[in-house]
């Protein structure tokens, strides 16, 4: 009786110990530590921000206006008085020029900017894109509206991003939709009536703006550094600047196209 007492006693903390290696390793104890995602880059510093501002100019012959004809569609025309001119080529009565898409092109610190929560809007009114140049971020919504008694068919033409072709009831529901890779610029037609255009600038970033009726932008909350600014428009082509800024500069860079 003894020796079958000493020998339980000899053998059985070496027979607990294999019990729980075993346990261990089919799923018992602790899991395995879960690789962390890595933090995003910190953000600048809103007291060290700058702010690029200027001017889109004009110089040379005014380009002749350009009338659009929507006699084939009643539907269309019928919402306009007088002749419908083409907006490819703008230029304010300041000499400036209106849809034109200034952005920051390179420069900037390898960071990562939150595409805002408030989409864009692009509208179809009396059978126009409106407004003409739009800029959003990547991931951000883009909101189609249909404001016309006539259906629509919106049919971006991307090179990086993936295209496609919808088509939209009058007045109907919104189209929305987002881009995931950067491209300046995608352009924007209607299937249904070829004059309708547009033009969307998507960026990783927020430093983007489109000049309106005085032919300004202005870039704000940039951080220090030194960037290449570039500014495209549909007919003219692109430009660019260089343009440094410490923090809580504001520097004016002035772009100037020539027909």
């Amino acid at each position: 009786m003894m020796n079958r007492m000493a020998l339980v006693s000899k053998f059985f903390p070496a027979a607990l110990a294999g019990v729980m290696l075993l346990t261990s390793s089919c799923g018992g104890g602790s899991k395995p530590e879960e690789k962390k995602a890595e933090a995003p880059a910190p953000a600048a510093d809103p007291a060290a921000e700058a702010t690029i501002s200027g001017k889109v100019s004009f110089s040379g012959e005014k380009p002749a206006s350009r009338a659009i004809s929507m006699d084939a569609v009643p539907a269309c025309a019928q919402q306009h008085k007088g002749q419908v001119i083409a907006e490819d080529t703008v230029v304010n009565a300041n000499g400036t020029l209106k849809n034109v898409f200034v952005y920051v092109k390179a420069g900037l610190p390898a960071r990562q900017w939150a595409a805002p929560s408030t989409p864009v809007q692009l509208d179809q009114k009396a059978c126009i894109y409106s407004p003409r140049v739009i800029g959003l971020m990547i991931g951000q919504d883009l909101e189609i509206s249909n404001n016309d008694p006539s259906m629509h068919n919106v049919h971006p033409l991307p090179v990086k991003n993936k295209e496609w072709n919808t088509s939209q009831a009058p007045k109907g529901e919104k189209i929305v939709k987002q881009f995931d890779k950067e491209e300046v610029m995608i352009r924007f037609k209607c299937n249904v009536h070829p004059w309708m255009v547009a033009y969307v600038g998507v960026l990783p970033h927020p430093f983007f703006a489109v000049t309106g009726e005085d032919g300004s932008f202005s870039l704000k909350g940039l951080p220090p550094g030194e960037y290449t600014l570039e500014a495209w428009h549909e007919k003219l082509g692109t430009q660019e600047i260089k343009v440094t800024v410490a923090a809580k500069d504001a520097k004016t860079a002035d772009f100037a196209f020539k027909n």
